[in-house]
């Protein structure tokens, strides 16, 4: 596996090129695994409600690359400051910033360009005023401690080499109380080597996933309490039958090795409060 710099770097080469491939009408799919058509990918179809999408411009669907909806899971309430490590193209966002309007904010960080003018462009679009975009990186957020009461991610953290330094700035950044609520992949078992060193599986959010009881073991050691994963999809060897494919894997080998192993899940914590 390359260093963490260079992972980065592909990962955010490849989001960078999802960014152009929405703004040029071509719907996008799971962090940035290439084209599919729309509703046809196993991970990211089906997501969002009708009623949740109304008055979104289109492009910010289209560049939905999650693998849940933690702003429907959240719970928010008016009046929040929530925050959404790997914004993206702006939807959870911008859904975000509705549930804890009028008084509350929604902030989104990314690292892309790309990404972040679609997403402010979205968000001019949408008429949304309770948002702001920040450039950065999620495990290095450019808010001061004890600042936001809710985080929230959709298939992202999976994406990180230093999942720890992630955690670790999520708890730092959360008030006393707050709540960390992000959808993400999840892997139960062992995964075959061959697809954990796999750095184009690696950026089409399998191969970085955590195990299970891994990444709760990484939430506590980062102080989180009262941590929870609930599984929301368990994907099958034929739904990464096309991953498998463009990371030059032998099909017949790996997909019964891959099946059932990995799931989009909702991932739950809170940070203690104070005495």
């Amino acid at each position: 596996m390359k260093d963490d710099s260079s992972l980065r770097e592909q990962v955010r080469e490849r989001y960078a090129r999802e960014a152009k491939r929405v703004l040029q009408g071509t719907q996008a799919s799971c962090c940035g695994s290439g084209p599919a058509p729309l509703g046809d990918n196993p991970i990211t179809s089906n997501l969002y409600g009708h009623g949740e999408t109304g008055g979104l411009p289109a492009e910010a669907i289209a560049a939905s690359l999650g693998c849940g909806n933690p702003t429907m899971l959240a719970e928010l309430k008016p009046g929040e400051t929530v925050l959404d490590l790997g914004s993206g193209g702006g939807i959870d966002v911008l859904l975000s910033a509705r549930r804890v309007a009028p008084l509350g904010k929604a902030y989104g960080l990314d690292m892309t360009d790309e990404m972040l003018a679609l997403a402010r462009e979205n968000q001019r679009k949408a008429g949304v005023t309770n948002v702001e975009f920040l450039k950065g990186e999620i495990e290095s957020i450019p808010l001061p401690d004890e600042s936001v009461d809710v985080i929230i991610s959709n298939c992202v953290i999976n994406l990180s080499g230093d999942k720890d330094r992630v955690l670790r700035e999520a708890f730092r950044v959360l008030k006393p109380g707050g709540r960390f609520a992000v959808s993400d992949i999840v892997i139960r078992g062992a995964m075959p080597e061959k697809v954990r060193r796999s750095v184009e599986l690696w950026s089409g959010c399998i191969a970085g996933a955590l195990e299970e009881s891994e990444y709760r073991a990484k939430l506590e050691a980062a102080g989180f309490e009262a941590v929870d994963l609930e599984p929301t999809r368990i994907y099958r060897a034929a739904d990464a039958r096309e991953l498998l494919a463009k990371a030059d894997l032998d099909l017949e080998t790996v997909a019964p090795l891959v099946d059932g192993k990995f799931m989009s899940a909702f991932v739950r914590a809170r940070k203690p409060s104070r005495c």
